[in-house]
């Protein structure tokens, strides 16, 4: 039986993209654990006194100022390059990718959908449709690429939203509210109003509410889910220069590129702390009419967002190309390997974490402190774990199976069974 051409084997993969992905997924797991994995608690209060008050304020800063959006951009960026990986290694064997790349999607889909199962707020569904979208967009050029990527950066869906509502003169109050203007802790929380507690009435909710809220929080004012996209368009022109094939031998590029964001991110975040007005929010829910100033700010706030994220990943690009740290952030690289496994069991955790039907009375008492601090661990054993297992075998469990049935066939799985 004459087997099926693969695109690459997993000695060819480029170690610093697993450990900057390992990287990534450790800023995920802490933010979503301060967010509770969009999980409320219903009903009942589980408000207590802090334990940590001062290190809670702390923690809560940084997961709002140097966390939340900046890491999952970095994985998003990731899944945009490894896209330009896949389809640059099949042409250079002689295979076109594109529909079997489709196809891999729909499985990533499927496996989003279990996914959401857990965690109402999980992106793999999301990244499945922008994967299909980097089918079309391969062959575009560059500068094509990047003038969509400015475009949406400095808030164009946003512009053409506010643009359209007044064309339309809608006379629903509150409009905004129900197309994504609502607040960050509205968009990660359940309604009060619950059925019994179970995992049955989590999934419906998941599937209903949370799903609703999810597009709202994605395709609304926030305009999340396409500044996803824009880093996946990033991640591929990225790709087509072949930076991470020249970070070996481009210190000074690189030292460069990493003062530029970082200037870049304090100009942005100077002018939104003089511009931001005091009801910001209210602003967004009122459903009055929202003013160009700002909009201004939230297209900068994009901007600051984007540029900490180029940062994170200049910066670690360049700690981990030196001989005292570098081989201390190699030991991420399983975690990244393993990325899509275990971004979805941190999902899984959440949910019996945070769940009252589950363990929900007791982790959700905890402060930002405890939580923070729990995702750490978390994140450890899943890292020595992951290590473990690629011991033994060529890829995680979910790794093996979304590329077989990208094959439609088996694939090697333990080390052995490779040789």
């Amino acid at each position: 039986m004459e087997q099926i051409k693969t695109v690459a084997t997993p000695l060819t993969r480029v170690t610093v993209l697993d450990a900057l992905r390992g990287f990534s997924l450790l800023g995920v797991i802490l933010m979503h654990m301060l967010q509770h994995y969009s999980i409320s608690p219903g009903s009942g209060s589980l408000e207590t006194k802090p334990l940590f008050p001062y290190s809670d304020e702390v923690i809560g800063w940084i997961g709002q100022n140097i966390i939340s959006g900046k890491f999952i951009n970095v994985f998003a960026f990731l899944f945009g390059l490894s896209f330009f990986i896949q389809m640059d290694r099949a042409a250079r064997k002689g295979i076109d990718f594109r529909k079997r790349f489709v196809w891999r999607m729909v499985i990533l889909l499927a496996i989003g959908q279990i996914g959401n199962m857990f965690y109402s707020g999980e992106i793999i569904s999301l990244y499945a449709v922008y994967g299909v979208l980097l089918v079309i967009l391969y062959n575009v050029r560059g500068w094509i690429l990047m003038l969509i990527f400015s475009l949406i950066l400095i808030g164009t869906p946003r512009v053409l939203q506010v643009s359209y509502d007044k064309m339309v003169k809608t006379e629903q109050s509150g409009i905004r509210a129900g197309t994504g203007a609502a607040t960050h802790k509205q968009v990660y929380r359940m309604p009060v109003k619950q059925e019994k507690p179970s995992f049955i009435n989590s999934v419906k909710h998941n599937f209903t509410a949370g799903l609703q809220s999810k597009l709202n929080y994605q395709f609304g004012m926030f305009g999340r889910g396409y500044l996803t996209f824009a880093l996946f368009i990033l991640g591929l022109v990225v790709g087509r220069t072949g930076f991470f094939e020249k970070v070996n031998v481009s210190a000074k590029r690189n030292l460069i590129l990493f003062a530029a964001f970082v200037l870049v991110y304090a100009v942005a975040v100077t002018v939104i702390s003089l511009s931001t007005p005091a009801n910001l929010f209210a602003l967004l829910r009122s459903g009055e009419p929202i003013p160009l100033s700002l909009l201004f700010i939230m297209a900068l706030n994009d901007i600051a967002t984007v540029a900490l994220s180029c940062t994170l990943v200049m910066g670690f690009i360049m700690l981990y190309k030196t001989k005292r740290f570098g081989e201390y952030l190699d030991m991420l690289s399983p975690y990244g390997r393993m990325g899509l496994t275990n971004y979805e069991v941190q999902s899984v955790i959440g949910c019996f974490m945070f769940s009252m039907w589950s363990f929900g009375s007791f982790f959700g008492r905890m402060g930002a402190t405890e939580l923070f601090v729990t995702g750490i661990l978390i994140y450890i054993i899943q890292l020595l774990f992951s290590r473990y297992w690629l011991k033994l075998y060529l890829y995680g469990p979910l790794e093996w199976l979304w590329r077989s049935a990208t094959y439609r066939e088996l694939q090697p799985f333990r080390k052995r069974d490779n040789i």
